[in-house]
């Protein structure tokens, strides 16, 4: 029997600083969406592992948060400057595991490094607060860190969305566990690589890999104070139930369905590029992809502009690939459902196949109109490159359809009219919304975070928000000189 040779090696847990194996843990194939080879295989962990995890993470909190925080953010600096030496190499893993373009995993790789850069500025940002509160009598605030935390990312951003908690979380004094989503390992080994590079002590970042008997493991872990995950609403909500029930703090983010709502007025061509890119970009596969447009009153134009834009818009070229077989099997039976009740697909993204790389996942860019509100299509995330066009006769009949789905992550106008775009930001039941943007993902240091059913859980997972979360307030009055007046306040 023939062994095939992995392009990537196997996989392996990192504790307290140094990849660890156990011969005994099952292991799961890790395939390139690009192409559908196999390229390397994971452990699927479980509680034990977790557990000697933790115990690392443990040991290493004392002697890191006792570290000045003017120390600790140094790490970081080298860190950002490792990022930016191995950016090709990172936007490479990138895309052989999550089957972006080169120039998307790019992107992803320079986020990180924005996340990275914001988590340097902590110094200026957790000063504290002191006060002479009476006569020789003085107060003070100061954010101090958790213990060992835990972040759960998701496959679509297998490099940004560590980084959404890995800097912020560990410059603060906290020691993390990672559970990468195992669809995408590989860039995970990296940044531990990088860090440890760049000087973070052993033990303050741990990585273990695995599925549904580590997520569980970690929101029931005594010793883990904080869970923060980024997936699937149905998955989010399960996280978040188990977690807080176990006494964490969580945040959880979940899915979305975000709606672009396009006024006559729109600038033509400014709109139709937004939008093809809103809803194709990654494949479709992030949560403020605008997979849903709605018309208002006589758009014709606008979208025909669409369809030419997302003509542009080549499988293998300047789209990637989705995450899976089973993902574009069940991106391409919405589109099928959606034709079959009635909407009417202007581009077909069906059966895309790419020379030289036929055993891909890709779905090609599509565009279905006429869709109605009661379709699968129109409820449900779908996470592919597919825009679903919705038509209504005014501003008021579209904020109705956007305000009635469950989700909460992002909404947009196009528009020509300030009282509209206001009339929109005051309306719309999301939270980031977009003015003449497709995707409007808040810059540093504004966090990012939705409403309803896209979170669950207090403070945003980034930015100044996320300050809140990953740390705690110690309150400490003083008093020495006891020849001052005594009152009730002393």
């Amino acid at each position: 029997m023939e062994v095939q040779t992995l392009k990537y090696p196997a996989i392996r847990n990192y504790v307290a600083g140094q990849s660890v194996e156990s011969a005994s843990t099952p292991t799961m194939d890790v395939f390139s969406p690009l192409s559908g080879q196999l390229i390397s295989t994971l452990p699927l962990s479980n509680a034990a592992a977790l557990d000697a995890a933790v115990q690392a993470a443990k040991a290493a909190f004392p002697s890191w948060s006792a570290t000045p925080i003017k120390e600790r953010v140094q790490i970081f600096y080298r860190y950002k400057t490792l990022l930016e030496r191995d950016m090709k190499v990172l936007a490479d893993l990138v895309r052989e595991e999550n089957g972006k373009t080169y120039d998307e995993a790019r992107a992803e790789v320079e986020k990180a490094i924005e996340l990275t850069e914001f988590a340097c500025s902590m110094p200026q940002l957790i000063q504290g607060e002191f006060l002479e509160v009476s006569k020789g009598v003085e107060a003070r605030a100061e954010r101090k860190p958790l213990g060992v935390v835990a972040s759960i990312a998701p496959f679509n951003f297998p490099n940004m969305v560590p980084h959404w908690t890995i800097p912020n979380a560990i410059v603060l004094g906290n020691t993390m566990i990672l559970k990468p989503s195992e669809q995408v390992p590989l860039s995970a080994v990296k940044i531990a690589e990088l860090l440890k590079e760049a000087g973070l002590p052993d033990g303050v970042l741990n990585i273990v890999n695995g599925d549904k008997e580590i997520v569980e493991a970690i929101c029931d872990h005594p010793d883990i104070q904080a869970v923060s995950f980024v997936g699937s609403t149905k998955i989010a909500k399960v996280v978040y139930i188990r977690a807080t029930s176990n006494l964490k703090r969580c945040v959880a983010l979940g899915g979305a369905k975000n709606h672009l709502m396009v006024l006559p007025d729109a600038h033509p061509d400014m709109t139709a590029s937004n939008v093809a890119a809103s809803m194709s970009g990654c494949a479709g596969q992030r949560c403020m992809a605008g997979s849903t447009m709605v018309g208002v009153g006589a758009v014709d134009g606008i979208v025909a502009k669409i369809v030419e834009e997302a003509k542009k818009i080549v499988a293998g070229q300047n789209l990637g690939s989705v995450i899976s077989k089973e993902a574009k099997a069940r991106i391409e039976q919405h589109i099928t459902e959606a034709e079959a009740a009635g909407a009417k697909v202007l581009l077909d993204g069906r059966n895309a196949v790419v020379p030289g790389q036929e055993d891909g996942y890709y779905v090609g860019a599509t565009v279905i109109d006429y869709v109605t509100p009661d379709m699968r299509i129109a409820q449900e995330e779908v996470f592919g490159p597919v825009l679903a066009i919705m038509r209504t006769d005014t501003l008021d009949e579209a904020l109705a359809i956007e305000n009635a789905n469950p989700y909460g992550n992002a909404a947009a106008v196009f528009t020509s009219s300030g009282s509209s775009a206001r009339y929109v930001m005051d309306h719309a039941n999301a939270g980031m919304i977009g003015v003449n943007i497709g995707v409007p993902v808040p810059r540093e240091p504004f966090s990012f975070g939705g409403w309803n059913d896209s979170k669950f859980g207090a403070c945003d997972i980034t930015g100044k928000s996320s300050i809140e979360f990953w740390t705690q307030l110690k309150k400490t009055t003083t008093k020495w000189n006891p020849e001052s007046r005594v009152n009730w306040m002393s």
